[in-house]
Order: C-alpha cells, then sequence, then structure tokens
C-alpha cells in the first residue's frame, strides 16, 4: 500500500471517528452553553487557530471573486445557521438520532449533483438508493407526525440542516476554485461568525452561559477536532478521491454517534428508528455500490495489484 493511499484511508478513519463523536459532544455541551453561543464560541476559536496558522505558514488566503462565493456559501449554508440548527435540534433529540437522520446528507448532494454537475448524473442505483433513503426518513418521522411534539422539530432541524450542508457541497464541487482545504475552512467560518454574531444577540442569553469544565471541552473539542482538524482533512480528501468515497463517512458516522450515545448517554433508539436507519444506510451503500466498486477496480489495475 503506498503512502497516498495510506493518508487516505488515515484520513476517512479520521473524519469518521470525530464527526461521529461530535453529535454527543454537541449534547453534553448544551447543558452549559446554549445552542447559537455553542456554535459561535467553537467557530471563533476555530477561526483564530486557523489565522494563526495561515499567518505563520503563510498559505494564500485569496479574495478573489470565485473565493469571496466559496466563503458566503460556506458561511451561509454550511457553517451559521446549519450549524445552529443542529445544535437547537439536538436539545430535543438524542445524538444518534440526529446522526442518523444526517445521514441523508449524500441524498441531497446526490440530487445536487444530478442537476448541477453534469458529470455526475442519477442513474438507477442512485435513484434506488435516494427512494431507499427517503423511505428511511418517513419511517423515521412517522411516529411523530401525528403527535407534533418537540421531538418533530428537533428532526425537522437537522433534516432541513443535513439539505442545506448537502447543497452547500454541490456548490463547491460546482465552482471548483484552487483554494488551499485550510483557506476554504477560515474563509468560510469568518463569513459563518458574521452571520451567527448577530443572531446569539438577538435570540440568546448570555449571561446564561456556564464557563464549566463540560462547556469549556465541548466548545475546546468541537473547535479543534469537530471543525479544524475534521473540516481541512475533508476537504483534503475532496481534492485526493472521487466525491463517492466521501459519501461512505456519512454510512460510518451514523453507526459510531449511535454506539457513543448508548454507551456514554444511555440513550435508547426505538425499534422504528433502527429500521428507518438501516433503509438510510442501505440506500447510501445502494446509491454509490456500483461507482465505487468501479472506481476500485480502475485504481487496483492502475496500481499493478
Amino acid at each position: 500500500m503506498n503512502s497516498e493511499r495510506t493518508r487516505i484511508i488515515l484520513g476517512f478513519v479520521i473524519i469518521s471517528l470525530i464527526w461521529g463523536s461530535t453529535w454527543m459532544v454537541i449534547k453534553v455541551g448544551l447543558q452549559s452553553i446554549s445552542p447559537i453561543y455553542g456554535v459561535l464560541l467553537r467557530f471563533m476559536l476555530a477561526a483564530g487557530i486557523l489565522y494563526g496558522l495561515v499567518r505563520l505558514k503563510r498559505i494564500d488566503l485569496p479574495w478573489d471573486k470565485n473565493a469571496v462565493i466559496l466563503y458566503l456559501n460556506l458561511g451561509l449554508l454550511s457553517f451559521s445557521i446549519p450549524f445552529a440548527l443542529v445544535y437547537w435540534g439536538e436539545q430535543y433529540i438524542g445524538s444518534g438520532l440526529a446522526s442518523v437522520l444526517f445521514g441523508a446528507y449524500p441524498f441531497v448532494v446526490a440530487l445536487g449533483s444530478h442537476y448541477f454537475l453534469p458529470a455526475e448524473r442519477l442513474n438507477a442505483g442512485k435513484i434506488g438508493g435516494v427512494m431507499l433513503g427517503f423511505i428511511g426518513v418517513v419511517i423515521i418521522f412517522w411516529s411523530d407526525l401525528a403527535d407534533k411534539d418537540t421531538s418533530l422539530w428537533g428532526m425537522t432541524a437537522i433534516l432541513v440542516s443535513t439539505v442545506m450542508q448537502g447543497t452547500s457541497l454541490v456548490i463547491v464541487k460546482r465552482i471548483n476554485h484552487p483554494v488551499s482545504p485550510i483557506s476554504l475552512t477560515l474563509g468560510g467560518l469568518l463569513f459563518g461568525i458574521l452571520l451567527l454574531v448577530p443572531l446569539a444577540l438577538i435570540s440568546e442569553d448570555a449571561t446564561k452561559i456556564r464557563f464549566d469544565p463540560v462547556g469549556i471541552g465541548s466548545i475546546a473539542f468541537l473547535g479543534i477536532l469537530g471543525t479544524i482538524v475534521a473540516l481541512v482533512v475533508y476537504y483534503w480528501l475532496m481534492k485526493k478521491v472521487e466525491i463517492v468515497y466521501l459519501s461512505l463517512v456519512s454510512f460510518v458516522t451514523p453507526v459510531v454517534a449511535v454506539m457513543f450515545g448508548t454507551m456514554i448517554l444511555g440513550e435508547e433508539l426505538s425499534s422504528r428508528v433502527f429500521v428507518g436507519a438501516a433503509f438510510v444506510l442501505t440506500g447510501i451503500l445502494a446509491a454509490n455500490g456500483e461507482i465505487i466498486l468501479r472506481a476500485m477496480r480502475r485504481n487496483t489495475s492502475l496500481d499493478g495489484n
């Protein structure tokens, strides 16, 4: 196995473990810090560290038209409102359930890619996968639709966040600007912070924030690992592998998140959620299985193994 492939595999392991655990850490951190301030403080810490890294390493932070469009896209559709929705939603549902609902992410990307990326049209496998994923989400929502309780709104918030972030990735792929992963993350965070500051000031009371070990620990973990490390590795992988491989992260992270939520937080998921999750995860594999196998065969033949 060559060193490049080893780094790629390691990258997948890193983001799967980090993003699989962030759902639990968000849930725990909400005990001390309100949702929007939690996101804001997380991003401020991450942006500060990344800015120092950009200055220290003299990394180019472009501000041309396409770069600014990318930063605005990430700030609005990936980093500000979507994360605020995730934090808000996790007040009412478990971290494992939230991660399962976010498993719909690759289906949003698949649909968006079909209409806006000519090289990534839907085929029979992708259509079948999207249908399975949709059925899975409906199964998860079904028993709460009649009750209209707070858990329904919490699940809806996660799903809206999923759609926004999937749309953002399609835009990033369409523009395809040669900006470094660190600069891309920093630019998006800066615009996201600008949007979050007034939102936090208007909607939440900063005096109720508790900077106890739980609050500080959650901000540090989510800011450094969940934002800087995971996003930089993710955008690096986007430049190294076919985008279809990245959808596999959405298959692994719900499994990791459910394990953490069950073992550490004592969360319990109903059989309905497990059935719905099975449809979602099967749909991910169905949508991408053929392309993944074809890419693996191509890479193997190129390596001569």
